[in-house]
């Protein structure tokens, strides 16, 4: 680690948790910068049909792509440009997240599906339930210096969460072992978080026990937004666990609401990832998992700017879309933010008031319909072959979330 992370993360280390519990609790003036910012030009809107037609391919895809097994994704495609991924424990992780967000995706898309459809995937989700109930609780830190679990347990929870709303009230079992199963990836979580609060996927520091190197800011709040689904459904969250993320990604913020990469850049503001276009992405899920948290400072007119900011510069997003390399575009943008970033838009537009919805949702559904593949899938950056089902499956959730009420 350069000298200057180790004298940030000294800093941060030896400030009493008392204190950053103040500071993040008391009133809070926002800069201008958190509520101004550039607008998209006007759109013509794709009509609802075209949105709820999208979504069918895109369920189509996911259907037909599930593995024998019930789950989805594999190792295979390997390359020598693919990211250091040790075996088996990080293609566990892969699978199970990716396996978690086309859950996700199948249930929400559910009620815009014609009766046929439906029943396939009330065949598929039984399959994908009985995978993960055998086999997300299997998922562990893959070597000291890799930590995608953390990706496993976050999305294998918002899975497990839709399964368990998906199970009638009446299958009292069923809905036992999923909560079983959704405290199992809660109490990793809480044994995985870094010493600082918040999580990461790498630790190539200390390798302790206890991770000791820089959570980054999206992780975190990939996290958070987990553990909020979960609680809201009845499992116990750790709070202290939640408070130290919640400080964490609030350490990561700047005036503009633009947030770090990680903690060991949040000294480097002008930093190209750190700034409002290298953080188009990161900011929608930090700004979603504060705001679920309650955390008063992001607004209602935070999450439209930066809403607008997403749709206005969306170009130096998809400058860096189907990228191989991570981080080699503008901004140090890697492809994988892409439907990410547009994954927690969708969510925080509905934290807006209902009439002010339409707008935000026309414009995002406008920029991801032309983007499906021919094959009904959406995919932003080459991984192994889990790319096409976790692009497919965060934007079927987008836009499911882009219809109007």
């Amino acid at each position: 680690m350069p000298k200057l992370c180790l004298v940030v993360a000294v800093m941060v280390l030896a400030v009493p948790v008392h204190l950053l519990a103040q500071e993040t609790t008391a009133e809070v003036s926002l800069s201008p910068l958190a509520t101004t910012g550039p607008k998209p030009a006007p759109i013509t809107p794709p009509t609802q049909a075209d949105v709820k037609a999208s979504i069918a391919r895109g369920v189509r895809f996911l259907l037909d792509d599930q593995r024998p097994e019930g789950a989805w994704g594999s190792a295979e495609q390997t390359k020598d440009l693919n990211i250091y991924a040790p075996v088996p424990g990080a293609h566990q992780a892969f699978k199970t997240a990716v396996t978690g967000l086309v859950v996700m995706a199948l249930v929400e898309a559910y009620p815009t599906l014609d009766e046929a459809t439906q029943h396939e995937v009330d065949a598929s989700l039984d399959r994908a339930q009985a995978w993960m109930l055998k086999h997300a609780g299997g998922v562990r830190r893959a070597e000291m210096d890799a930590i995608y679990n953390t990706w496993g347990h976050s999305y294998g929870l918002q899975g497990l969460v839709r399964l368990y709303d998906h199970t009638p009230e009446s299958d009292t079992e069923t809905r036992a072992r999923l909560r079983e199963a959704m405290q199992f990836q809660v109490e990793k979580l809480d044994r995985y978080e870094y010493l600082n609060g918040g999580w990461g996927y790498y630790d190539f520091d200390a390798h302790t026990q206890v991770p000791g190197s820089s959570p980054n800011s999206f992780t975190t709040a990939t996290a958070l937004v987990a553990l909020k689904e979960a609680e809201d459904v009845g499992v116990e969250v750790p709070r202290a666990m939640v408070d130290k993320a919640i400080t964490s990604v609030e350490r990561q913020r700047y005036p503009d609401f633009s947030y770090a990469y990680g903690e060991y850049l949040r000294m480097r503001p002008r930093y190209p990832i750190n700034r409002p276009g290298g953080s188009l992405g990161r900011s929608q899920a930090c700004n979603y998992a504060l705001a679920v948290w309650d955390r008063p400072e992001v607004t209602e007119e935070v999450i439209k700017t930066w809403l607008n900011r997403l749709y206005a510069r969306n170009g130096w997003l998809s400058i860096g879309r189907k990228r191989p390399v991570p981080h080699e575009s503008y901004f140090q943008v890697a492809g994988y933010f892409y439907y990410y970033g547009h994954f927690y838009a969708a969510l925080s537009i509905k934290l807006l008031p209902e009439d002010d919805r339409p707008y935000f949702q026309d414009h995002l559904a406008h920029i991801l319909l032309p983007l499906q593949e021919k094959d009904g899938s959406w995919w932003d950056y080459p991984f192994y072959n889990y790319h096409q089902q976790y692009g497919t499956a965060m934007t079927v959730v987008a836009l499911t979330r882009c219809l109007h009420e």
